[in-house]
């Protein structure tokens, strides 16, 4: 069996073919790239959650999503200004993993633009009356009671802008994963857009 040959430019084109793809996924529920994972450092020990991704820059890369503000990882990403984020699809066989520096946008033009194409029935979710990873003596939905069967209207929704912030992500460096029986292909994009080899 001949063995298969990739070039740097074969890895550009996977790296542009990705990007693609996370674009398409900010306004397709059903593209993997939807949804990813977010790890944080919180006193030295790692944590990660699933958030939506709300909208993606190219060239430079950025990544953004949205989160209240009273919730742990505002702490995390204020202090450490860095995290991780991962992206899978399964069917296609690819992993993303990103290094990525935070800026926070919380009450300025860019939450604000944010803010404005949040769905009512999502603004909900800023509306909490409880802290997101707060103890509670008992479950509640965590959404006001009077929404629970309907959407708020949009003087009430407002109110949760006051706990909404829109979260920048700025790639530092990429590692690009891409599984095959008769080999692996993996490398790294790095700030500056150098491209390297990585093994599998």
């Amino acid at each position: 069996m001949s063995l298969k040959k990739i070039n740097k430019s074969d890895i550009l084109k996977i790296y542009e073919r990705e990007q693609d793809y996370l674009l398409k996924a900010v306004k397709k529920a059903k593209n993997p790239y939807h949804i990813f994972s977010l790890s944080t450092i919180n006193n030295h020990h790692p944590e990660s959650r699933i958030v939506v991704l709300r909208n993606v820059q190219i060239n430079p890369l950025k990544l953004y999503f949205n989160s209240d503000i009273r919730s742990p990882k505002f702490v995390q990403l204020k202090k450490d200004r860095v995290c991780s984020a991962l992206f899978y699809d399964q069917i296609r066989k690819v992993q993303l993993r990103f290094k990525c520096e935070v800026n926070i946008h919380y009450d300025n033009d860019i939450s604000k633009i944010a803010w404005n194409k949040t769905a009512l029935q999502s603004r909900k979710c800023y509306m909490a009356p409880f802290n997101p990873s707060s103890r509670i003596e008992s479950w509640h939905p965590n959404i006001p009671i009077d929404c629970i069967d309907r959407d708020p209207t949009l003087d009430e929704s407002n109110l949760g802008y006051n706990n909404f912030m829109h979260i920048e992500l700025s790639i530092i460096k990429a590692d690009i994963l891409e599984l095959h029986y008769d080999g692996h292909i993996r490398f790294e994009v790095l700030e500056n857009n150098e491209i390297n080899f990585l093994s599998a």
